[in-house]
């Protein structure tokens, strides 16, 4: 089901098998997905990380990951590009950027309580039923619907990643600085460039995360770094002096320490791998 609007608008529901799965692994150029997993021991390679995802568990997916399937079993999935919705000028309707969206280096990987599986397939099937309804509000109860599905999918992860710990405007300046670092990462490799960016202090910054118990900003900016390094490594012909330019770094003897020291090998052994 797709639905495409008369300005580029683009939304589509899926229903992914074995015999579709590769759809998952398609690069589609301003594209974000949702998926759900309805059985157990679906694997995906993305960028280059081996996920093994069970029934119920949810993904979500930008165009600027790699995905590389191994096995489906059965799957639903929605997709649409930012003409139909988009999350970074609707930020204070969905609170998705820095979350399920352009935040972590990690795929954020939602496991819904079996209350949150009621109200999330309830949300499916209406938005489901909409293709049905071709008439002048169509577009608007669409996006009604992926607002809905995206808010219940916001909340399911930050309540199983210790937001609770944490009121509102903290939660907004964890998801702000994601998303600086999503946006600078190449320029921008210390906490206290991303704190003043947010005038706050890198100790603020520090004892927040500290709150959620996962990786410390430092670490979120150099899993940043690693993870398009990685990426470049893999998926490019790039030189590794080149690949550390694009980065950052002014000399391939830097790039190269900061590599093996997060990776245990060199640049050029794990492009050999």
């Amino acid at each position: 089901m797709k639905f495409t609007g008369k300005t580029n608008e683009h939304f589509e529901i899926l229903n992914i098998s074995s015999s579709n799965q590769e759809l998952i692994s398609q690069k589609n150029d301003g594209l974000l997905s949702l998926i759900w997993f309805e059985e157990d021991n679906n694997v995906l390679n993305i960028d280059t990380k081996e996920y093994i995802l069970n029934k119920n568990q949810i993904i979500c997916l930008t165009q600027f990951h790699n995905v590389e399937v191994v096995q489906v079993h059965s799957a639903r999935a929605l997709l649409f590009n930012a003409p139909f919705y988009c999350i970074l000028d609707h930020d204070s309707e969905v609170g998705c950027k820095g979350v399920l969206y352009y935040g972590s280096p990690s795929v954020p990987v939602l496991s819904p309580s079996p209350d949150d599986i009621d109200v999330l397939s309830t949300v499916w099937q209406m938005a489901v039923h909409e293709f049905k309804a071709a008439d002048s509000l169509q577009l608007e109860m669409l996006q009604m619907m992926l607002k809905r599905i995206l808010i219940l999918c916001t909340r399911i992860y930050q309540s199983q990643d210790n937001f609770d710990h944490m009121d509102t405007g903290q939660i907004d300046i964890v998801r702000e600085f994601n998303f600086l670092v999503e946006q600078h990462f190449k320029t921008k490799h210390s906490v206290s460039e991303y704190a003043e960016l947010l005038n706050k202090s890198p100790k603020t910054l520090s004892n927040l995360f500290g709150k959620l118990k996962s990786s410390s900003p430092l670490q979120i900016i150099q899993s940043r770094i690693m993870l398009e390094v990685r990426r470049l490594l893999r998926y490019t012909d790039k030189p590794v002096s080149e690949i550390g330019y694009d980065v950052g770094f002014n000399d391939v003897q830097s790039f190269s320490r900061f590599f093996k020291k997060n990776e245990g090998i060199s640049p050029s052994e794990y492009r050999m791998a």
